[in-house]
């Protein structure tokens, strides 16, 4: 989503964004916080990074092909999906 006003980066809400909904927060200078204006989520900045490196884990293998799946207790194979192919 487009940054709705010029200022310090807004950043996408950690809580909005668990549940597939891609929405920018707001910053208050005054408070010096983020702040969405859909869920009531707060806070400042490295509590809202630390939230959204955690949401970016649920989509690690976005543009990864899992190529095995191995056995019982074994780790998933990946390779890069490149497009066009099947």
């Amino acid at each position: 989503m487009a940054q709705s006003k010029k200022g310090k980066l807004n950043f996408r809400c950690p809580s909005c964004f668990m549940r597939d909904i891609d929405i920018d927060m707001f910053y208050d200078e005054e408070k010096k916080e983020y702040y969405c204006l859909r869920c009531s989520f707060s806070g400042n900045e490295e509590t809202v990074l630390r939230l959204n490196d955690m949401a970016r884990y649920r989509y690690r293998a976005l543009k990864l092909r899992v190529v095995d799946f191995g056995e019982d207790n074994e780790p998933l194979k990946f390779q890069p999906h490149k497009r066009g192919e099947q």
